[in-house]
């Protein structure tokens, strides 16, 4: 975010929809309608295939972008609970066969790793899902012998995680019942975010556009303790780029709080010094580092441990929420590890949306 951002009002729904000539806000906002259609098919038999004994193994092809980021989170968040080990590639293993289970995952039928996967798949027995558009090259490959949930709702990739997300959570349910997955839990959640970050409300209200006003006129860091909010954290850097054109760097907390620490001997603006300086008789003062670390609900108090001296670092979760005007009903069970992700993911979006937008005024 650069200076000129300042002088723009955040609470000018008019004008930032106005702003939004591609649609970009309403197709992120599908997230909720994506699960849902993805809970749809389940209802109607979509996986009945995969049902069976345990699996071997549940492997995840994906060769790249949202599809790759969604595998990853799914093996970081339910790999310790799932019956079989999940692994991510970009194509087939060689020593796949009928003990297995196979998702396929992505935008492009005619991608030659998930045809190849899809070929060699079936031909060794594999319990075959298609999370993609079922047709052309991959719908040759299959014959038949597949499960599909294909895409009801068309977006472009950058807006398909909580699709893949759902594919991902269904699909282990079908092969593993112990794993109950309340999907249309999820897709409220992701409809009440969306609503909770909608260009109508306030700054004090919206979370997306607090993250907004955190950010101006700082450098910025995205950062996880985790292998689930890491990647999170690297997906929201590329998001930012692509819809705001803004350059944001991911790094693991360790890192983020080492560079912190040494940062005051490194150029550093201190906060005694950015809350004096006159930028008319001091010159522009330089951009200060800010740190927003996404965490989840079950490891929020040690991540509060480890920041708590310092000052250019917030915690961000997805129930972090300034809700003044809703009464919602506390619990003292956090939601699960992959609907906070999703939550987050779609805030990290519109935060994107409203700089990009902010910056077009």
């Amino acid at each position: 975010m650069n200076a000129a951002q300042a002088t723009i009002d955040l609470d000018d729904a008019e004008g930032l929809l106005a702003a939004d000539r591609e649609g970009l806000l309403r197709a992120a906002s599908m997230g909720g309608a994506q699960v849902r259609a993805v809970a749809a098919a389940l209802d109607e038999g979509a996986l009945d295939s995969v049902l069976g004994d345990r699996p071997r193994t549940i492997i995840w092809v994906a060769g790249r972008g949202t599809a790759e980021t969604a595998g990853t989170l799914l093996a970081a968040t339910s790999g310790g609970s799932a019956a079989a080990p999940i692994v991510i590639a970009a194509e087939a293993p060689p020593w796949i066969g009928a003990l297995d289970v196979l998702i396929l995952a992505g935008d492009d039928p005619g991608d030659p790793a998930l045809v190849g996967a899809a070929a060699s798949g079936v031909r060794r027995g594999a319990r075959v899902v298609v999370a993609a558009p079922y047709e052309g090259p991959l719908r040759d490959a299959t014959a038949g012998r597949a499960a599909v949930i294909d895409p009801r709702l068309p977006v472009v990739g950058e807006f398909a995680l909580c699709r893949y997300l759902a594919v991902g959570l269904a699909a282990l349910q079908s092969a593993d019942p112990r794993l109950s997955v309340d999907l249309a839990a999820l897709a409220d959640e992701l409809d009440a975010e969306a609503l909770r970050n909608s260009a109508g409300r306030e700054v004090f209200t919206n979370p997306a556009k607090a993250l907004v006003e955190r950010m101006t006129r700082r450098r910025v860091v995205l950062a996880g303790d985790n292998v689930a909010t890491l990647t999170l954290a690297r997906h929201g850097c590329s998001v930012l780029l692509r819809v705001a054109q803004q350059v944001v760097a991911a790094a693991g907390l360790a890192d983020a709080l080492s560079a912190l620490h040494v940062g005051a001997g490194s150029g550093f603006v201190d906060v005694g010094e950015a809350l004096f300086h006159d930028e008319e008789i001091d010159g522009p003062i330089a951009d200060r580092l800010r740190v927003l670390t996404l965490t989840l609900g079950a490891e929020r108090a040690v991540v509060a441990s480890r920041v708590a001296a310092f000052d250019d670092i917030d915690i961000v979760g997805a129930e972090d929420v300034p809700d003044l005007l809703e009464s919602r009903p506390t619990s003292a069970v956090s939601p699960r590890a992959e609907q906070q992700l999703a939550v987050l993911r779609w805030r990290r979006f519109i935060c994107g949306w409203y700089g990009d937008n902010w910056l077009k005024r």
